[in-house]
C-alpha cells in the first residue's frame, strides 16, 4: 500500500504520488510492449469500458465482448496516444463508444439484411404461384376452369390475359364500370386458383 511506503521511498514507474497508476505514462509502457503496463492499464480502464459500452449496446454478453474488443484496440493502438489530446480515460472512453456504436449498427443492419431476406423468400414464392397461374393460364385445364365463371368473369378474364387489355379498355370493351371490372376479375381469378389447386 503506498501508505506503508517508506517516504524516501521513490515511487514505482508509472504511478503517481498517491500510489495511482499514471496512465499516459502506463500507456507510453504498453506501446513499448509491456504486458506487466497493460495488466495494470487493464484494471484502470476496464470498468470503465464496460460502463460505457453497455450503456450503449444493453445487453450484457454483447457489452462484455466489445468490452474485451476494446482493451485489445488499447494494447494494439497504445503508440497512437498522445498525452497533449486528452487523459488516457477520455481516449479510451471515445474508442469504447465507437466501438458500442459499432456493433449497435452492425446488428441492426444484420437484422435489416434478415428482414429483406424474409421479404425477397415471400415475394419469390410469389412470383413462383403468379407464374405457375399464368403458364397455366395456356392449358386445357384453364379452358375448363374458364367454364365455370360467370359470363362477365370470363369476358374479363379471357380480355385481360389472353388479349392483354387493361382494366379500362376491358371496362370499355364490355360497357361495364371500371370498379365492377376489377371485383369480377379478382372474383374470377380466386376462382380459377381454386379450381386450378394452385396454393400459396
Amino acid at each position: 500500500m503506498a501508505g506503508d511506503r517508506p517516504v524516501n521511498q521513490p515511487v514505482p514507474s508509472g504511478y503517481g504520488r498517491a500510489g495511482r497508476p499514471d496512465l499516459a505514462q502506463v500507456m507510453q509502457r504498453v506501446a513499448h510492449g509491456d504486458k506487466e503496463a497493460f495488466s495494470t492499464l487493464y484494471d484502470a480502464l476496464a470498468p470503465l469500458v464496460f460502463g460505457i459500452v453497455i450503456k450503449v449496446v444493453r445487453d450484457r454478453a454483447q457489452s462484455e465482448e466489445v468490452a474485451q474488443e476494446v482493451m485489445i484496440d488499447l494494447w494494439r493502438q497504445a503508440g497512437r496516444y498522445r498525452a497533449d489530446s486528452g487523459s488516457v480515460n477520455t481516449w479510451a472512453a471515445t474508442i469504447a463508444h465507437r466501438r458500442a456504436v459499432d456493433r449497435v449498427r452492425s446488428a441492426q443492419a444484420s437484422a435489416d439484411r434478415d428482414r429483406a431476406q424474409a421479404a425477397r423468400e415471400h415475394r419469390t414464392a410469389f412470383d413462383e404461384v403468379a407464374e405457375q397461374v399464368e403458364t397455366r393460364l395456356e392449358s386445357e385445364q384453364v379452358r375448363r376452369c374458364l367454364r365455370g365463371l360467370t359470363e362477365l368473369q370470363h369476358q374479363a378474364v379471357t380480355l385481360a390475359y389472353y388479349q392483354g387489355l387493361t382494366y379500362r379498355e376491358v371496362a370499355e370493351a364490355l360497357r361495364t364500370p371500371i370498379p365492377t371490372i376489377k371485383t369480377r376479375m379478382r372474383d374470377g381469378l380466386i376462382r380459377l386458383r381454386d379450381c386450378m389447386g394452385v396454393t400459396t
